[in-house]
């Protein structure tokens, strides 16, 4: 394995617990601007994915689970981004972890557009290394931009960029190969837990729309759905404020 599941803390822990689980790209290089408008108000908790290419999810979970305990954290929110929403869910079934709510960031539960996700895999196993490299070239300049509202966000998207190499790349594939196959609706639609929504206006990778309405028709646990009209998948990372202080306000409740 190219490199363990890596763990980092910030904040006391007399504050709530906020545990963040990252998107494909498995790191907590985007969140940046998100940690800023949090931290002092709750204890934030990030990971980084190791590069794996055969873990489940029910690995992940695991092994987050036992990075969690080893680290004196015994229960708390959980906050999935994207891909990290399928990861929350594994971890939710596993019912070991004391878990005080569940929000979705971009997230979902059975990938509304699995076609999509299935084609992803597919082009991302195929891409050459010069593809890659020209893909992450052009992502940086547009990240510049994308970002320019979170000057966090945007101090680390050189180790964004480094981060990307072709393990990397086979790694993110293995994740699609995940999303894929995995389904957590009997997951989220028995659970007792708060679930909260939270999406960017914009998100043609996970349409907002079909997830809000699944989880209106099918989760009984679910307490409100909040749409940031200037922001997109990265939701975390676009409007930083906006999402901050919508999941403080729910954490709150």
């Amino acid at each position: 394995m190219p490199e363990e599941l890596q763990l980092r803390i910030y904040g006391d822990a007399s504050l709530p617990t906020l545990i963040y689980f990252p998107g494909l790209h498995g790191d907590w290089t985007l969140v940046g601007g998100f940690r800023k408008h949090v931290i002092g108000r709750v204890r934030f908790v990030e990971f980084t994915y190791p590069r794996t290419l055969d873990w489940s999810l029910d690995d992940y979970a695991a092994a987050i689970e036992k990075s969690l305990a080893e680290n004196g954290i015994a229960g708390g929110w959980l906050l999935g981004e994207s891909y990290g929403s399928q990861i929350l869910w594994a971890l939710a079934g596993r019912g070991k972890f004391p878990t005080q709510g569940i929000i979705l960031a971009g997230g979902f539960v059975k990938h509304p557009m699995r076609w999509a996700v299935r084609l992803a895999e597919k082009l991302c196993g195929r891409i050459s290394l010069s593809a890659l490299v020209w893909v992450i070239f052009n992502y940086a300049k547009i990240a510049r931009f994308r970002y320019r509202r979170s000057p966090e966000t945007l101090a680390t998207i050189d180790e964004f960029v480094v981060r990307r190499t072709d393990i990397d790349r086979r790694a993110a594939q293995h994740r699609l190969h995940l999303i894929a196959e995995n389904d957590p609706r009997p997951v989220a639609s028995q659970t007792r837990l708060p679930v909260f929504y939270l999406s960017g206006w914009l998100d043609p990778i996970v349409p907002w729309p079909f997830v809000r309405r699944w989880l209106k028709k099918n989760c009984p646990a679910l307490r409100e759905c909040k749409i940031i009209r200037n922001a997109d998948h990265n939701v975390l990372g676009t409007a930083p404020k906006e999402a901050s202080d919508q999941i403080l306000s729910w954490m709150q409740q």
